[in-house]
């Protein structure tokens, strides 16, 4: 099999610098040279378009916000169920005691009278109970077996989970309630900023190369091709550090930073709360129809929702490619042409856009993790792709006071009715059209405060490679 191609190599060299160095300027200006070069004025786009905000734009919203703090509830468990469950009774007795141990439970929700079902966590074992319980203090929770041979031979800890209840006619009803139980999460906004500076006189000079950028600004001033590139980078800057944001923990460097004017809190970025709530896939891509049944089966036990995106690395589509293709009858053996009239003139699609096991999944490529200068080539802490839940989902937000239909990913900026800082943008110096100082320049100044919401982070899917 061929290598990569590492001749020529690819450019990491920063274009943007802070200061004017000869590399940024065209210097050879020889007139004793009686020969004039034939030039190119159009600057020519050899990397494309090079944003690579998008994500976002795709799969959230934006919505306003008005507050440091931004808090949300998502619904628990509708039902019960416990995994770490000891018992102090030996096989074979009527009756045990059962001790819920699980992380977290300080108080049980098993009530008097309600039936239970057990089962051995052991993998190799099919052994199970069916009881009802007859006293429960604190998380000792006391039960009487149906099955003529009482308790079975458990080898450890058991799972328990609650599926009815029985009482005698003529009785009174249950005993105590349950309340329902929210999970409360919260985020606070980071505020971004970013500067441009030209001076006066750089202003006022022309240039041979016309230059131009994506947002489509064009012409001879070499500082519109700067502000522009400050702008757009900003931009990309704005969703990038809402993948990427932590919070500062506590006793690191960065809370330590109490006086100045950096920021010490940091946000909680996707990465980070899919790392930290959601449902992680490590040690490589899933490549067969075996791995997506297993993250079928983990959606199962989460949210369950019908339509999925995977946002994905160009190894991963190639990847999810090559594992649809294989299920084709002719995929070991040739390619199919066409669709329907196998016509070997039709061009070959080699790629999907999406498939069908036990939910919808749609690829999408993201070219964060495709670009050099960003994730792209990463090895440590390499993302490889996101799954990302589509749709909406109601949460109670408690800074509008009110349930919200919200994307499962969206951004809040601070606004209200007096100022907005989803993306502001303002001009100080005396150029430029600016007379508010008297600095012989012009200061182009970027700044927003956000940040993101992950709703329901349990049915999305991080991919590390």
């Amino acid at each position: 099999m061929a290598g990569s191609l590492n001749v020529p190599g690819y450019s990491l060299t920063p274009a943007p610098t802070q200061v004017a160095l000869p590399g940024n300027y065209i210097t050879d200006f020889n007139f004793l040279n009686q020969y004039l070069p034939d030039t190119f004025e159009k600057e020519f786009e050899r990397y494309g378009n090079r944003t690579i905000s998008s994500f976002l734009r795709m799969v959230g919203a934006e919505t306003p916000s008005n507050s440091d703090l931004i808090k949300w509830a998502e619904q628990g468990r509708l039902h019960i169920k416990y995994t770490s469950v000891t018992s102090a009774g030996a096989g074979g007795d009527d009756t045990a005691t059962l001790t819920i141990g699980d992380t977290g439970v300080t108080a049980g929700a098993i009530r008097v009278g309600q039936t239970i079902m057990i089962s051995d966590n052991t993998t190799s074992s099919v052994l199970t109970n069916k009881a009802i319980v007859t006293a429960v203090s604190g998380l000792d929770v006391t039960v009487a077996f149906y099955e003529a041979a009482g308790q079975a031979n458990y080898a450890a800890t058991v799972t328990v989970f609650i599926y009815g209840s029985e009482f005698k006619k003529g009785t009174v009803g249950m005993t105590d309630s349950l309340e329902a139980q929210d999970e409360i999460f919260e985020n606070s906004p980071i505020i971004i900023k970013d500067k441009y500076t030209v001076a006066g006189s750089d202003m006022a000079q022309i240039g041979w190369v016309e230059v131009t950028t994506e947002n489509g600004a064009n012409g001879y001033l070499w500082y519109l091709k700067s502000e522009h590139e400050t702008r757009l980078r900003f931009e990309d800057y704005l969703e990038t550090a809402m993948i990427e944001a932590v919070p500062a923990e506590t006793n690191s460097g960065a809370i330590a930073l109490t006086t100045g004017d950096l920021g010490n809190k940091g946000s909680e970025g996707l990465f980070y709360v899919l790392n930290t709530r959601g449902n992680v896939w490590s040690g490589g891509n899933p490549t067969t129809l075996d791995d997506f049944d297993g993250i079928v089966a983990r959606l199962d036990k989460q949210g369950a929702i019908e339509e999925n995106v995977l946002f994905v690395n160009r190894g991963f589509s190639f990847d999810v490619d090559d594992m649809l293709a294989a299920q084709n009858n002719f995929g070991s053996s040739g390619a199919s042409f066409g669709l329907f009239d196998n016509d070997s003139d039709m061009a070959l699609n080699l790629g999907f856009s999406g498939f069908r096991r036990g939910y919808d999944f749609y690829k999408s490529d993201w070219k964060y993790l495709n670009d050099v200068t960003m994730r792209g080539g990463l090895v440590g802490g390499a993302v490889s792709g996101v799954l990302v839940p589509a749709g909406s989902t109601s949460v109670y937000d408690q800074v509008m006071g009110k349930n919200a239909k919200l994307p499962f990913l969206h951004v809040r900026y601070r606004a209200s009715q007096t100022e907005d800082r989803r993306m502001k943008t303002w001009i100080t110096g005396s150029a430029g059209g600016a007379q508010n100082s008297d600095l012989d320049a012009m200061e182009v100044n970027f700044l927003s405060e956000r940040a993101l919401c992950t709703l329901g982070a349990n049915n999305f899917v991080l991919f590390n490679s």
